[in-house]
């Protein structure tokens, strides 16, 4: 007998099974895309009620007076709408909370990535970011009642509700968003850097401030942008702890109330339907979205103009 040849399929010959692959893949791609599209829907929807029912609040309301008024008082019956009152309560926690994410962040990336052994590291990193799972309603009652009572032994003019205790407690909320990537940064500089810092006769502390960090500086600024972002947009910390008073100035030992506890106090149903009150609400919120989207703006340039790259 002789063996029969083996047939030959052309690459281009009609087959059951890359039919069948053709059509899997065509189902995934469409899936795929129209979960993204439902992404990008979602955002123009988000963005374009912000807008319509802003400019319905600027068609009662003049622009000049929402940036320059120093009061906001806008459930009052003598109303003004100075939103800078909000937004410098706002930028003042925000400053806290930095100043106090920044040194513990940057310092818990620095241990992780560059001191602590791997056997160390792997139970550190896991105990570091269940911070960030920590419910903010939980950081909050800490803030008013852990955090006030303590600060007010050393502070005895710190009122019940103050953004001091507001902004220490938002920064450690956001220390393991700055640690965890800043300390990716920080492991992904090459280690053909350290080594040669190490070659030249540098300590380990002079590699780490003079090489390590510089060469990590796009990714460690990246990660502070982006956790102000988180700071300026929380809520449920600086209403539970800052107050409801709106006042203007940069006291941190004084009741303040920010845009987030505004939004709050409004969608509690302080303010009827379709009424100025209520349209402050987009306003509002309308500029605390500008405003996380100029340093997420930031950010990205920052990143781009000044990360380094390594063959």
């Amino acid at each position: 007998m002789t063996a029969e040849a083996p047939i030959d399929i052309a690459p281009g010959a009609w087959s059951p099974n890359r039919d069948r692959a053709k059509l899997v893949q065509n189902i995934v791609k469409f899936i795929c895309g129209a979960f993204a599209a439902i992404s990008i829907a979602t955002t123009l929807g988000i963005v374009a009620t912000l807008i319509f029912e802003t400019i319905a609040f600027f068609q009662e309301i003049s622009i000049w007076s929402f940036l320059t008024d120093t009061r906001w008082t806008p459930l009052f019956s003598s109303k003004q709408f100075g939103i800078m009152v909000l937004i410098s309560a706002t930028v003042m926690i925000s400053v806290i909370s930095i100043l106090v994410a920044l040194p513990l962040g940057l310092l818990a990336a620095v241990c992780l990535s560059e001191y602590a052994t791997p056997g160390v590291r792997k139970v550190l990193k896991p105990v570091l970011e269940i911070l960030a799972g920590v419910p903010t309603v939980v950081y909050g009652y800490f803030a008013l009642l852990t955090v006030t009572p303590f600060l007010q032994t050393f502070i005895p003019g710190l009122k019940g509700f103050n953004a001091l205790s507001a902004g220490v407690v938002l920064g450690i909320m956001i220390t393991p968003m700055v640690a965890s990537l800043s300390e990716d940064a920080i492991y992904s500089v090459p280690r053909s850097l350290r080594d040669g810092s190490y070659a030249l006769g540098a300590t380990k502390r002079e590699t780490v401030t003079s090489v390590v960090l510089p060469a990590a500086l796009s990714g460690i600024v990246a990660s502070l942008i982006l956790a102000v972002s988180r700071a300026i947009g929380e809520t449920m910390i600086v209403t539970l702890a800052a107050g409801a008073n709106p006042r203007l100035g940069f006291n941190p030992l004084v009741p303040v109330q920010t845009m987030t506890a505004f939004i709050v106090q409004v969608t509690a149903g302080d303010a009827p339907h379709g009424t100025i009150e209520y349209k402050t609400l987009f306003a509002v919120g309308m500029t605390l979205f500008l405003m996380t989207l100029v340093l997420n703006i930031f950010s990205f340039w920052f990143v781009r103009r000044f990360r380094e790259k390594y063959e």
